[in-house]
């Protein structure tokens, strides 16, 4: 239900039914609307894998975005797929060197501050709440990690109250390492 809260409208087409029968109702949308390319928010998932097999079947074009744990200023794209199934996987690393040598595409810098995590975490928290309080409609629904939807909104409000505590021991630890006297290594 968080999805239709934030992406409702006009153009929004829910399914409400048992995931077994997710993909014969895909194949359909596929079909009836003659879908030309469809986008999603990572591919794991398991109603995305059914999607993306019978769009690929149906010679639509997949588009995959993905967040950037480790670089979080970067929302990853690719077409076809990502992670595990992106076309990068099927490339040796002298490959894909030959290839960015043919391009003069300069990479931005990120900024040194590239965004409020309180704002994250505030609509992590709320999209959760929308599925909790009214997922009702959406009784099929299978989450794809191994925590409940409610222990999710729960880590997720936990976090946002929590930020003033956690920038309070932070500060703490910072100012005694530095002051310690004592040399240290920061690993990432």
């Amino acid at each position: 239900r968080g999805d239709e809260v934030f992406w409702g409208g006009e153009g929004f087409i829910p399914y409400t039914g048992a995931p077994e029968g997710w993909p014969a109702e895909c194949a359909a949308l596929l079909h009836r609307l003659a879908i030309t390319d469809i986008v999603l928010y990572g591919d794991a998932r398991p109603v995305h894998v059914a999607a993306i097999a019978l769009a690929r079947k149906a010679g639509v074009t997949i588009h995959v975005f993905e967040e950037g744990y480790i670089r979080p200023y970067w929302a990853t794209y690719e077409r076809g797929g990502s992670n595990g199934n992106s076309r990068l996987m099927r490339l040796t690393i002298d490959e894909m060197a030959a290839a960015l040598r043919q391009t003069d595409i300069e990479v931005p810098k990120p900024p040194a501050h590239w965004g409020d995590m309180r704002e994250h975490i505030f609509y992590g928290a709320l999209y959760h709440f929308f599925v909790l309080a009214l997922n009702r409609r959406y009784r099929g629904f299978l989450p794809h990690r191994g925590v409940t939807v409610a222990e999710e909104f729960r880590l997720h409000l936990m976090r946002l109250l929590l930020m003033p505590v956690h920038r309070v021991e932070r500060w703490v630890a910072t100012f005694r390492i530095r002051s310690s006297g004592f040399p240290y290594h920061l690993a990432l």
